[in-house]
């Protein structure tokens, strides 16, 4: 038997005749969104209509009456997404539908899906945000209605210097200003109709929160991991504070543009260097991008090498009482070290420098004081130091190597010293040749010889020139690991050095002279300076009120001003006391919220051990690539600090992280015009000298093969540029705007359907009407047409009949499709799965309800407020966030057709698409009426049919019939 398919039936979908004004209007005189409506709700009508049915020569008198409605109001009439997404936000709310209950029950299997702390600005979010946040909200909707108990978070982390710096210059109190910005966030963000648990809501600037933070720094104090000590640091006198080196570019403050110096200053450390090895050792077991861990990796920076002593002499060769050590990673070069270079910051560098230079050589550490790590050791620029007037004796030669100072070494990784090898190191080369210093190449290539003096060889090699009978070392023809080794052991053996693995990272600047930040829980005794924590018993030590918390000007912090709040006593011991003024770094609180969101309310213990077992850890973390060494590692350094403790029961607290791209604005257009006001093509502006730029409109533009060109002149090509979203380029798109336009869904599903989730992509609010139009197609298939007036009936479309094996094999692949990729973070393609079901269902003659219910449920993660609304309709008395979600049935998946090509007379004439247990007979009926092969068979008579079951048919036909019917 076969099944002959039937011609969709269309007309129940057609939408209901437009008012006679809105379709004799010109198309061209809509609007690009008026004219993306009528794509979806008048295409039928249009199409059936004679072009001259609604030209302004045929029919004035309709052409002036304008269609009064607003744009909004006509997207809305695609589907009410006006009424519906109010309506189940104050459902969800009433109802509490997404609180994470206390008591749970912990045999079911549970997902921690967490947001990256967000800092609560006055901007708001623009539609860059709720990128990672809809995708994390998708993943919770889905292992809810998969049985898993759900936490899904939402807090603030609101201290910090943005807070402060807009209280100095507006006079408003930080604590006013950051809680209206949580409260804008919050409203923004209930507004995309996301599934946070809003009860567990948290703000690291609450006491009842920053006083498990006190708690963790006095975990630190107690094992050593917490220290005072004076060491250089970005101070930006403008802004009053210390800044982390990520704070500071080219020299001046990211905020504000201050100039920043380098002063040494006391100063609040943490110890993160003592879990170095774990923090690299145990990236290995993350499920993390590798870009990612291999970031920690570099930033950790461990390395082997060895340390060495080089005694100081004076010009005339005296050797003095101090010894220079220096790190290297390349032991085996040291008979190459033809000069030692101190960072300007290094502490002997005063105490060494001679009378002759040293003038010189303060004024070059003033100049370096002013640039930031990164600048010094930026390996384009050229390099720059000063002789120091003093030398250094090579411990392997007994050479006397001249000292300088120079910025491009860091006081911060080694010993704030090198031993210089300008033949094998290109910094170095570089500085050599720029003072006319000796170079030495102890390192030959083994494939042949070298020119030192061109350029540094870093690589490994046979060692020359490497031997001193009065030192007693000969690394003469080693290879360059085994010369390292016996270089370590001759030093070990001397005492002039040791083997030692070494780290870039450096221990943690913990202190910020501000006042928005918790305050740091030690006082400082007034008799002897010493330091003691507070009892535990009296967190949170809160935050005093000040009216002025401007900075002081002289280095001190605004505390300092909190006079009554400074003085205190030892309860301890009776002696007065002072109360530490710095505070925390804005880093504080974002180390362990996600510990907090455990168990937010708990006033007796940090989070409670048996909830931290079952929760621990984070399933999966979405967040911007930008916190990958600072943030992640900062986080890690605290858990493992905790597990310690024995606070946390996982030595890692993030097990997934997902970083998603950055949406950038729309397209930008610009148009360049030379000196005499010409238009010029933008591929051609080498040769043209001085040009400028004007910007063009999207609708004065045309794409013409990969490059995009004047619509009036195809000859200028523009230059077409997407940017990151910021105020100053004012390509800022405001959620709320596209939300009263086109609704949250249409926002949540465009985000997600732009393109892959981990890639950037460019913003285009063309683009929202694609997705918009099918969730209205999707509304339509189910709710019916509107009446004329823009109406939606209550209720749905007749749903009836059982499903046939086609609707299941569609449904069952959507179900397939969409689990699949949702689980896979591919949202865009889940999408794609659903638009080409709902094409499929608009050419079902009936639709039954049981396929219609589980469609709705696959759409509900994404498009949460429609879904909700059909399935109130559809007859269910309570939300489907917690309904099972629709599983595959694997039987579907098989393929029962297959496509049979025919041939006539052995010359393949078209194809049929049969069952594959499809008889000969059924193929050839199936050929005969097929309207392409029909026309070769029509009065022909067949010889014999030759028939392979799912391969192939041949028809051959009588000699004589075939050639009749040539003729």
């Amino acid at each position: 038997m076969f099944t002959q398919i039937q011609p969709p039936t269309r007309l129940q979908f057609l939408p209901p005749p437009l008012p006679p004004a809105f379709l004799f209007r010109r198309r061209s005189n809509f609007s690009r969104h008026q004219r993306s409506y009528l794509s979806f709700r008048g295409r039928r009508v249009f199409n059936c209509l004679n072009a001259t049915a609604y030209d302004k020569n045929t029919n004035p008198s309709e052409e002036s009456e304008e269609f009064t409605g607003s744009l909004e109001e006509e997207v809305r009439r695609a589907y009410p997404f006006h009424e519906i997404e109010p309506k189940w936000q104050r459902y969800w709310e009433d109802n509490k539908t997404f609180r994470t209950p206390d008591e749970l029950d912990t045999s079911k299997p549970k997902f921690y899906v967490l947001d990256m702390f967000p800092y609560p600005s006055g901007a708001g979010l623009h539609v860059g945000h709720p990128l990672g946040y809809t995708a994390t909200d998708i993943l919770a909707r889905l292992k809810r209605m998969q049985g898993f108990n759900v936490l899904h978070p939402m807090g603030w982390d609101a201290f910090g210097l943005p807070a402060e710096q807009y209280a100095i210059e507006t006079g408003t109190h930080p604590k006013i200003t950051t809680m209206k910005n949580i409260d804008r966030f919050r409203s923004q963000l209930k507004l995309l109709g996301f599934s946070y648990d809003w009860d567990r809501e948290i703000s690291t600037t609450e006491p009842e929160y920053y006083k498990w933070t006190q708690w963790i720094f006095l975990q630190l104090l107690k094992r050593g991991l917490a220290y005072q000590a004076e060491v250089p640091v970005n101070w930006c006198p403008a802004l009053g504070t210390v800044l982390a080196n990520e704070e500071v570019v080219d020299g001046v403050s990211e905020r504000g543009g201050h100039p920043v110096i380098r002063k040494p200053m006391r100063q609040w450390m943490l110890k993160i260097t003592a879990y170095a090895d774990r923090l690299l050792e145990d990236l290995d077991d993350l499920d993390w991008p590798e870009s990612v861990k291999e970031m920690q990796r570099n930033w950790i920076g461990r390395s082997e090498g060895a340390e060495l002593q080089f005694s100081v002499v004076d010009i005339d060769g005296l050797e003095r009482d101090v010894e220079i050590t220096v790190y290297t990673t390349r032991p085996d070069t040291i008979f190459g070290a033809t000069y030692l270079v101190l960072a300007p910051e290094h502490a002997l560098l005063s105490a060494i420098v001679s009378d002759a230079q040293r003038k010189e050589v303060e004024e070059y550490k003033e100049l370096a004081s002013r640039k930031s790590d990164l600048e010094r050791t930026e390996l384009q620029k050229e390099k720059t130091g000063v002789f120091t007037g003093c030398y250094a004796r090579n411990p392997a030669n007994g050479t006397a190597v001249s000292i300088w100072v120079a910025d491009y070494v860091l006081g911060s990784y080694g010993t704030g010293a090198i031993m210089a090898v300008p033949a094998h190191d290109t910094r170095d080369h570089e500085f050599a040749l720029k003072y006319n210093l000796p170079i030495c190449g102890v390192v030959t290539p083994d494939n042949g010889s070298f020119s030192y003096f061109e350029k540094a060889y870093a690589g490994e090699g046979t060692m020359i020139n490497s031997s001193s009978p009065a030192s007693g070392l000969d690394i003469n023809g080693l290879s360059s690991k085994d010369a390292a080794s016996t270089v370590v052991k001759w030093l070990e053996k001397t005492g002039n050095g040791m083997k030692k693995v070494n780290y870039k990272l450096r221990d943690w600047l913990f202190a910020r002279q501000r006042y928005w930040g918790e305050p740091i829980p030690v006082i400082f005794l007034d008799d002897t300076g010493e330091c003691r924590p507070i009892s535990e018993a009296e967190l949170p030590l809160t935050l005093p009120e000040l009216d002025d918390f401007t900075p002081t000007g002289t280095g001190e912090p605004p505390l300092t001003k909190a006079l009554s709040w400074v003085k205190t006593v030892d309860p301890t011991s009776g002696r007065s006391a002072q109360r530490e003024t710095n505070t925390m770094p804005q880093w504080a609180g974002s180390c362990w919220y996600y510990l907090r969101f455990m168990d937010p309310r708990n006033s007796e213990a940090l989070v409670d051990k048996e909830k931290e077992m079952y929760w621990s850890p984070v399933d999966v973390y979405v967040g911007g690539a930008e916190h990958a060494v600072l943030h992640l590692l900062y986080a890690r350094f605290w858990h493992k600090v905790l597990y310690d403790v024995g606070i946390v029961s996982t030595k890692e607290p993030f097990q997934c992280v997902i970083n998603q791209g950055i949406i950038l604005g729309e397209v930008q257009y610009t148009a360049l015009r030379d000196s005499d006001g010409n238009l010029i093509s933008a591929d051609s502006v080498d040769e043209m000298g001085n040009f400028s730029q004007e910007s063009v409109p999207e609708d004065k533009v045309i794409k013409s093969g990969d490059s995009f060109v004047l619509k009036d002149n195809p000859n200028i090509r523009l230059i077409a540029r997407a940017h990151k979203m910021s105020k100053s380029r004012g390509n800022v798109i405001n959620p709320d705007d596209v939300v009263s336009q086109y609704g949250a869904d249409s926002l949540r599903l465009y985000e997600m359907f732009m393109g892959p989730f981990r890639d950037s992509k460019t913003w285009s609010t063309s683009g929202i009407d694609g997705v918009h139009r099918f969730l209205a197609r999707v509304w339509r298939l189910v709710v019916g047409s509107p009446s004329v007036d823009g109406k939606f009936k209550d209720g749905t479309v007749g749903l009836d009949g059982e499903p046939s094996l086609e609707q299941l094999r569609y449904l069952h692949r959507c179900i397939n499709k969409v689990t699949e990729e949702i689980e896979g973070t591919r949202f865009n393609t889940g999408i794609s799965a659903m638009m080409e079901f709902t094409n499929a269902a608009y050419k079902w003659d009936k639709l039954p309800r049981s396929i219609i219910e589980e469609f709705v449920l696959l759409l509900s993660p994404y498009a949460p407020h429609m879904a909700e609304e059909l399935w109130s309709r559809l007859g269910h008395s309570s939300s489907l966030a917690y309904e099972p979600f629709p599983k595959v049935n694997p039987a579907y998946l098989k393929e029962s057709t297959v496509v049979l090509p025919v041939q006539i007379n052995g010359k393949t004439r078209g194809t049929i698409q049969v069952e594959k247990t499809c008889t000969e007979e059924d193929a050839f009926k199936l050929a005969s009426l097929d309207s392409k092969l029909s026309k070769f068979l029509a009065g022909k008579s067949i010889k014999k049919r030759i028939f392979v079951p799912g391969k192939i048919l041949n028809i051959i036909l009588d000699a004589q019939s075939a050639k009749v019917g040539q003729r």
